[in-house]
C-alpha cells in the first residue's frame, strides 16, 4: 500500500510504470468527469483497500488522468472507476459502479468467481470484475536474446493453440504444465524435427473465456480484453504477473531452437461486444473514441461479426495498437503478427474503406517494427475482400484464394485447374503487379477456422452439433470430399486414397512458391469430428492427440522430408531476392499435358505437368499433378545440355511409404520416357543439368 502522500504524476508513459520510489499511472479519458484510481490486496477483494480519487486540476493534463503513488511496486493489483455521463445517444457509456482494466495493463488478475454476466447489468461488481496488475518490465533477464528477423524465403509456418498443443493426456509434458506455455517449451524438440521455422500461436492476448454460448468455453480466443497482457490461464504459474516471465522464456527457448514467434493479434474488435455487452475496460473509459459507433450513436457497427468494431483510425486508438505491438516487439521479443480480419483496420471512424488508412501505413513504415513479419487477413465480416490489394510495402497476405483453389482442384471441381496451376507459381495473376517478392504470399489450405486437413478428406459437411448452435455456425461450404465415405471408415481402400489427397495437399502447400503455413496436427491427420468452427469447445475435439503421431507415422515423415528440402531449396535462393514477376520470368518453365508441351486448360481437364529449371543447383524439377479418378501416362521431357539425361523421383504420393517420398540424395532412376501417375496423386522428379536443361515454352494458364 502507498507509504505517503501522492504526487500529480504524469501523463506519459501510459499504463503503470514502475521506479524505485513506487508507480505511476496514467490513463486516457476526454469525457469523464471524476477518475478513481483503486487499489487491492488480491483479486477476490470486494472492495479496494485504497481509492485514490483524481483532481480534475492536479492531477489531469489534457484528457490524461495521471497519478504517482509512491511505496507500491511490481505485483500490485488496481483498476480503475471513471465517473461520468452514461448517455449512449450521444457515445457516452460511465458507469462508475464498474471496475475498469487499465488498456495499457501488463498482467491482469483473474477473480475466482469473474463473471461477465455481472461485468454486463447495473450493480457494484467489484468482487467479480478482472483487475490490473504492475508489472516491472525491466527485471527479467532476456540472457542476449532478440527477435530472430529470419528471412520470409526461410519461413515455414505452423499455426498452433497454445493450450491445444499439450493438453491431451498423451502429449508427454507433465501434468502441472499441460496446456500452458511451459508446455510448449517442453516440445520445442518435435517442431525442431519437423523443420518448421516459425510458430504461429492462436491469440495469447488476455481474452474474455466466457464470451461463447451458455456452456461452452472461448477457446481459441478472438475475444480480447487487454492488448498487453499474455492470457494467464495459459501459464503454469499461479502469481498473475509470472505469466509474463513464462510466456519470455517460452520465446526465448523457441529462439534458441531457431524458431521465430508469430502472434495472431486481434486488433479489430473487443469481448465488450455490442450494446448489452459487458463493461470491462474501453466503453467505461471513452466509448466513442474506441469504437465505430452508427449514426445514431446508441448502436455499434459491426465488421468484425462479434458485435463491435475497433475505431482503428482514431488518433487515441492508432496509438494504443502502435505501441501494443513495440511493446511484443521489444519486451517480449515476438517476430511478427498475423492480423485478424486485416481490412477492418483499413476503415475510417464511419466504417469507410480508406485508399492510404493511417494506422496500416504506420505500422508498415515504422522504423522500430522494420524487419518484424506482418501477416494480413486481408478481409473482414462485412464483405471488405483485399487480397492483392491490400496497402502497404511489406505486408504478407493469407492467400484465400490459394486455399479454394487448391481444394477445388484435388476434388476435380470443373474449371478448377488454371486458377490452380497460378496458385503454384506464386499467385502472379493476384501479386504480380506488386513486383513483391514471392512470400507474399501466404500458402495454406486449412487453419483453425475450418476443418483441419483430415476432415477435409473425410466430411462433406460439417458437423458442429456439439457447439450448441444446432449446427447453424461455420461455413457450409467448405469445398471438402470424402472420398467416398462420411467420417471415420474401416475401408482400407478409402483410407488409403485419403492419405494420398492428405499428401498431395501437403506437398502443393509446401512446395509452391510463396510462405508456406500449415496447421497444427495436419502431419498427424489430427481430426476435429468434422466439426468447422470449434472455437468454443476446450476438449479432445481441439487438443492434438500425440498418439497420432506414431498411428500416422508416414505422413509426419513426409512432412518432414518436404520441410527439409525446401529449406534446404530456399537457402540457396536467400540472397537472391527476387521479386515473383522477376522470378517467373527468368525461370525456364514449360507447361505440359500428358503430351509434352500440350497442357489441357480445358474446363474439364483435372491433371497438369511443368517443368522447371533450377539454374543455381543445374537441376530440372518436373512436377506432376494428377487429379483424374484414372490413372494417366505423361510423357516426360528430354533432358537436355549435359547431365546424367536420367529423371529421378523424389515423391509419388500413390506410393505406400516410404517410397512416397525419399531423401533426395536416395531418389531412384526413373527408365523410360513415360510416368504412369496413378488416380489423384502428386508426382515429383527431378534430373541434373549443366544449363538450359528443357525445351519449349508453352502458354501458361
Amino acid at each position: 500500500m502507498p507509504t505517503g502522500a501522492t504526487d500529480p504524476g504524469k501523463s506519459f508513459p501510459l499504463g503503470a510504470s514502475v521506479s524505485s520510489e513506487g508507480v505511476n499511472f496514467c490513463v486516457f479519458s476526454k469525457n469523464c468527469t471524476l477518475m478513481e484510481l483503486l487499489l487491492f490486496n488480491h483479486a477476490d477483494d470486494t472492495k479496494p483497500v485504497t481509492v485514490i480519487p483524481l483532481d480534475s486540476w492536479r492531477n489531469r493534463t489534457c484528457h490524461y488522468w495521471h497519478v504517482f503513488v509512491p511505496g507500491i511496486r511490481h505485483g500490485q493489483t488496481y483498476g480503475y472507476r471513471a465517473h461520468g455521463p452514461f448517455e449512449p445517444k450521444r457515445g457516452l457509456r460511465f458507469d462508475p459502479e464498474k471496475i475498469l482494466l487499465d488498456p495499457y495493463g501488463r498482467a491482469v488478475a483473474m477473480p475466482t468467481q469473474y463473471s461477465r454476466i455481472a461485468a454486463s447489468k447495473p450493480g457494484d461488481n467489484c468482487p467479480t470484475a478482472m483487475k490490473s496488475v504492475v508489472v516491472d518490465m525491466d527485471a527479467y533477464d532476456w540472457e542476449g536474446d532478440a527477435p530472430l528477423k529470419l528471412p520470409a524465403i526461410r519461413t515455414i509456418v505452423y499455426e498452433m493453440h497454445v493450450r491445444g498443443f499439450t493438453r491431451h493426456p498423451s502429449s508427454g509434458v507433465g501434468e502441472k504444465i499441460r496446456g500452458t506455455y511451459a508446455g510448449l517449451t517442453e516440445k520445442i524438440p518435435y517442431l525442431q524435427e519437423l523443420g518448421i521455422t516459425a510458430v504461429e500461436l492462436l491469440p495469447v492476448f488476455h481474452f474474455d473465456a466466457q464470451d461463447c454460448p451458455p456452456g461452452r468455453v472461448n477457446y481459441w480466443g478472438y475475444a480480447p480484453v487487454s492488448f498487453f497482457a499474455p492470457h494467464p490461464m495459459y501459464s503454469s504459474c499461479q502469481d498473475p504477473v509470472g505469466v509474463v516471465d513464462e510466456f519470455r522464456d517460452m520465446v526465448k527457448a523457441l529462439h534458441r531452437a531457431g524458431i521465430e514467434v508469430i502472434l495472431d493479434v486481434v486488433y479489430n474488435h473487443t469481448a465488450e461486444n455490442g450494446q448489452d455487452g459487458p463493461t470491462l475496460c474501453y466503453r467505461g473509459l471513452e466509448n466513442g473514441a474506441y469504437y465505430i459507433l452508427e449514426e445514431d450513436q446508441a448502436r455499434y457497427s459491426n465488421y468484425s461479426g462479434t458485435g463491435n468494431t475497433l475505431n482503428a483510425n482514431q488518433p487515441i486508438v492508432r496509438r494504443l495498437i502502435m505501441d501494443s505491438l513495440r511493446y511484443w516487439v521489444d519486451e517480449m521479443h515476438v517476430d511478427g503478427f498475423r492480423f485478424d480480419l486485416a481490412s477492418i483496420l483499413s476503415r475510417d471512424e464511419a466504417g469507410r474503406p480508406l485508399q492510404n488508412p493511417p494506422i496500416l501505413w504506420d505500422i508498415d513504415s515504422d522504423p522500430f517494427l522494420a524487419g518484424t513479419k506482418l501477416i494480413a487477413e486481408a478481409w473482414d465480416a462485412a464483405g471488405l475482400y483485399q487480397v492483392g490489394s491490400f496497402v502497404g510495402d511489406s505486408w504478407k497476405e493469407w492467400n484465400g484464394r490459394f486455399r479454394d483453389d487448391a481444394r477445388d482442384f484435388f476434388r476435380c471441381e470443373p474449371g478448377s485447374l488454371a486458377c490452380f496451376a497460378d496458385r503454384l507459381i506464386g499467385s502472379p495473376e493476384i501479386y504480380g503487379h506488386k513486383e513483391r517478392e514471392p512470400e507474399q504470399s501466404v500458402n495454406f489450405v486449412t487453419c483453425h477456422d475450418g476443418f483441419s486437413l483430415n476432415d477435409l478428406v473425410s466430411y462433406n459437411s460439417k458437423h458442429n452439433e456439439t457447439n450448441g448452435e444446432d449446427n447453424r455456425d461455420g461455413a457450409n461450404d467448405n469445398k471438402s470430399w470424402n472420398c467416398g465415405v462420411e467420417g471415420p471408415t474401416d475401408d482400407p481402400a478409402v483410407e488409403r486414397l485419403r492419405n494420398r489427397q492428405v499428401k498431395n495437399f501437403l506437398t502443393v502447400t509446401l512446395l509452391s512458391l510463396g510462405m508456406p503455413m500449415i496447421l497444427m496436427g495436419d502431419e498427424a491427420r489430427r481430426t476435429q469430428g468434422g466439426n468447422n468452427n470449434a472455437y468454443c469447445l476446450d476438449n479432445e475435439t481441439n487438443w492434438f492427440d500425440w498418439t497420432l503421431v506414431q498411428k500416422h507415422a508416414d505422413v509426419h515423415r513426409f512432412v518432414t522430408l518436404l520441410n527439409a528440402r525446401r529449406l534446404l531449396r530456399d537457402v540457396e535462393r536467400e540472397h537472391q531476392r527476387m521479386t515473383l514477376p522477376h522470378l517467373i520470368r527468368q525461370a525456364n518453365k514449360a507447361w505440359h499435358g500428358v503430351k509434352l508441351n500440350q497442357p489441357d486448360w480445358s474446363p474439364n481437364s483435372h491433371s497438369i505437368a511443368f517443368t522447371v529449371e533450377d539454374r543455381k543447383e543445374k537441376l530440372l524439377n518436373h512436377f506432376i499433378l494428377n487429379a483424374y479418378w484414372e490413372p494417366l501416362e505423361f510423357e516426360l521431357p528430354p533432358v537436355q545440355n549435359g547431365g546424367d539425361n536420367i529423371w529421378y523421383r523424389w515423391i509419388d504420393t500413390a506410393l505406400d511409404s516410404p517410397y512416397d517420398i525419399v531423401a533426395w540424395e536416395t531418389s531412384p532412376a526413373i527408365p523410360g520416357q513415360t510416368y504412369r501417375t496413378e488416380a489423384r496423386s502428386v508426382v515429383v522428379l527431378f534430373a541434373h543439368v549443366n544449363a538450359g536443361g528443357t525445351q519449349g515454352q508453352s502458354p501458361g494458364p
